[in-house]
């Protein structure tokens, strides 16, 4: 295992992302960040990697590994298959957020392995394992162009405590925080693209859903519930009136 070639205040970002990344993390046991390295760990843990690049007030790029099991309960969850970006942003944009404010880029699911010999090839990468004991669970690659400089590191006295750990959750426990995009649908139409083009401000587009008929409530696109749309202030909501079956939804 070789330290990155950093001075200590850097390495203190370094530590600061990875705890920050790992305290919004689902992980289905309690992980440590270990020290900072630069070689890729091996054996690499089982799982999927993101990878995405960010700017602002830094510019670099962030890996982040989690372990087969959250992929799993992501693919098997019962509200349909979720997105692994989505559920690994948080730890994403914490990890990229310790630099400053940044722009994340929407991320990409690469293989461990790939993703890790991507970064590392371009030198100034720094790599911090996330272990229970021993074995490496998980993990952060990060890599700044440029790292910010030994005496100019403008974030190394804010370094948080590191977090407590969560307890360990394992298969749909594992989602319990993870965000996911919820929508209403009042109704549906077909148009042609004639009928699409001579669209004009005041047109009124008749949907397939009698007035006073309950919107449906969809989390990743599936169906799980209707409502009545309600104002709530000066916001629009939905009140449950209907919980669908996983295998009723089309009903």
């Amino acid at each position: 295992m070789t330290s990155p070639t950093l001075a200590e205040n850097q390495l203190d970002l370094v530590r600061a992302a990875a705890r920050a990344a790992l305290a919004v993390l689902p992980t289905s046991e309690v992980l440590q960040p270990a020290d900072p390295q630069t070689d890729i760990p091996s054996p690499l843990p089982a799982g999927q990697a993101v990878t995405a690049r960010f700017t602002g007030a830094a510019t670099g790029e962030v890996v982040i590994v989690v372990g087969q099991d959250l992929a799993n309960a992501l693919k098997e969850s019962p509200l349909g298959e979720l997105d692994l970006t989505a559920a690994i942003r948080p730890a994403l944009e914490a990890a990229a957020g310790t630099f400053g404010p940044v722009l994340l880029d929407p991320g990409l699911i690469m293989e461990p392995a790939v993703a890790l010999s991507a970064i590392t090839s371009k030198g100034g990468t720094a790599i911090v394992p996330f272990v229970n004991g021993e074995q490496i669970r998980g993990l952060v690659a990060l890599r700044l162009e440029p790292w910010p400089g030994a005496q100019t590191a403008p974030h190394a006295a804010e370094t948080p405590a590191a977090p407590k750990p969560a307890a360990p959750r394992a298969g749909l426990e594992l989602l319990h925080d993870v965000e996911m995009e919820v929508s209403a649908e009042l109704g549906r139409t077909r148009m042609s693209v004639r009928e699409l083009l001579s669209l004009v401000p005041g047109a009124i587009i008749e949907l397939d859903r009698a007035a006073g008929t309950p919107a449906d409530l969809l989390v990743n696109g599936r169906l799980i519930a209707r409502g009545e749309v309600v104002v709530i202030d000066e916001n629009f909501g939905l009140r449950i009136t209907e919980l669908v079956a996983p295998n009723n939804e089309h009903a």
